[in-house]
């Protein structure tokens, strides 16, 4: 008799701290996401949660969250809370710093700004930090480049990081893709063009802004290697736009091609001094796995499709370019 009310009583106890405590708190369908901030307290912690969570749990949170001193250990972050998480699951993943990593989209940005701009959207890093860092020529010489050559570093693609990540760590870890990408084996392929892996993100870049056609890729990175062993001028447009930092012109003239940039490849020789853009993953595979040929020149169609009329000698090069300055006639496009 006296046992099973003592279990009636502890049942009591029990079943309601249940329900405040363990069962789910979130009242969406999917997934939600706190944010706590570096000026977040536990005050402003439960704003955020109110509008996400069930009232009962809310009130188990906040019980945890005073009678064990959150207050104390509060760690700003990203963290998840499923379909699944309780008040007692959601307190101890706060306690303990749990963080959910998310997905960092690296772009292929045309300028460091736009890099920074991008990337500071997804994390908690602040974007002119980052600009400096990536503009300082003492923090690029410490991953190996220069402020000309550090958009080599950075292979577009999706990476798995944590919201907190500071300006270091999330350079570190760029670096780290880096040399993941630059196996044995694409390291080999480079040295058999006669390229550093530098060298190839380089022209890689030149590639991604000259063509988004993925066929005719190849195409072109095999045209500019020819040129390079043929030590002729590579007279990339692209390139010029990236020396007047003008990236909407859409007709390059004559008076453009004698800018005194190293940018100006109609004007300076060879490579020039680093990517005029992050360049595309396709892309670099494209100098990497050239298509050999024997075209030096092209040009875009006349049918801005995007792609382009490729030739072996000048004056296939000038037929070619001459449908398409009447083109650019046609349409009164003059710059």
């Amino acid at each position: 008799m006296v046992a099973g009310i003592v279990a009636l009583l502890a049942l009591a106890v029990l079943c309601p701290a249940f329900y405040f405590l363990k069962t789910s708190m979130l009242t969406k369908e999917k997934t939600q996401y706190v944010y706590v901030d570096h000026d977040d307290n536990v005050d402003s912690v439960y704003v955020k949660l109110d509008s996400i969570t069930k009232p009962h749990a809310m009130k188990g949170f906040r019980f945890l969250a005073e009678h064990k001193d959150l207050a104390s250990s509060l760690k700003h972050g990203r963290y998840a809370v499923d379909t699944n998480t309780s008040a007692w699951d959601f307190f101890n993943t706060l306690k303990r710093g749990e963080q959910a990593p998310l997905n960092v989209p690296i772009p292929s940005a045309r300028t460091m700004d736009k890099l920074a701009v991008a990337v500071s959207k997804k994390l908690e890093l602040d974007s002119l930090e980052l600009l400096h860092a990536l503009t300082d020529s003492t923090v690029c010489a410490r991953y190996g480049f220069t402020r000309q050559t550090i958009p080599a570093m950075f292979i577009p693609d999706s990476y798995n990081m944590y919201w907190t990540v500071s300006v270091d760590e999330f350079l570190d870890r760029m670096k780290k893709e880096f040399d993941n990408y630059w196996n044995d084996e694409r390291k080999a392929k480079a040295k058999a063009l006669g390229l550093s892996p530098v060298e190839v993100s380089t022209l890689a870049s030149i590639v991604t802004e000259e063509t988004r056609a993925t066929k005719e890729k190849p195409t072109v990175a095999g045209l500019y290697l020819n040129r390079l062993k043929k030590s002729m001028l590579l007279q990339s447009d692209p390139t010029v736009k990236f020396a007047m930092q003008d990236f909407g012109v859409r007709r390059i003239l004559n008076r453009m091609l004698t800018i005194d940039n190293p940018y100006n490849t109609y004007k300076y020789a060879g490579l020039p001094p680093g990517p005029i853009r992050i360049p595309l993953k396709e892309d670099l595979e494209a100098v990497l796995n050239p298509e050999k040929h024997d075209y030096i020149y092209m040009c875009a169609k006349e049918d801005f499709s995007g792609t382009h009329n490729f030739a072996r000698t000048e004056a296939e090069h000038s037929a070619n370019a001459a449908k398409y300055h009447k083109a650019l006639n046609e349409r009164g496009i003059k710059k």
